[in-house]
């Protein structure tokens, strides 16, 4: 990930240490800019592979919505949002977290088929977005937001 930089040492006490542009540590990745992106791009990583890992489980007809929401808020969020609580974001990045949210959801709520044609199509965004949608589920919950309206509570 971060390749070609020149590598210097610093030398404190009877220690030598190396300076990097940026590495992991505890999951998040750590820049000397402090890049907000790269961590998001990150994140979407890993919750794209914690997605992947369950998404059996989300298309199965076996499972109820309720209980596949239930999969997706208590694991795969945990995993994107991780550390969410010092992004600032900005419209693009806040549009690559609804775009992998909105994949999740039509996942989870499959095809709906069209009233009017009679043939099976995917969810609009307004769709997933309706509160009538997902409050069904989610009523009762606390949720706690950070400045843009992303849950960030489960780790702060």
């Amino acid at each position: 990930m971060y390749v070609n930089t020149p590598v210097l040492l610093h030398k404190v006490i009877n220690s030598t240490f190396e300076s990097v542009d940026g590495f992991k540590y505890l999951g998040r990745t750590l820049t000397n800019q402090n890049s907000i992106p790269e961590e998001i791009k990150s994140r979407l990583m890993s919750g794209n592979a914690c997605y992947h890992s369950v998404q059996n489980l989300l298309s199965s007809r076996l499972l109820s919505n309720n209980l596949k929401l239930k999969i997706y808020r208590t694991i795969i969020l945990h995993v994107l949002l991780y550390g969410c609580e010092t992004w600032s974001l900005t419209l693009r990045e806040e549009g690559k977290l609804r775009l992998f949210e909105n994949m999740v959801l039509r996942r989870i709520f499959g095809p709906r088929r069209d009233e009017v044609m009679g043939k099976w199509r995917r969810l609009h965004n307004e769709e997933l977005n309706d509160p009538l949608l997902l409050n069904q589920y989610f009523l009762g919950d606390e949720i706690e937001e950070n400045e843009m309206g992303w849950e960030c509570g489960a780790y702060g």
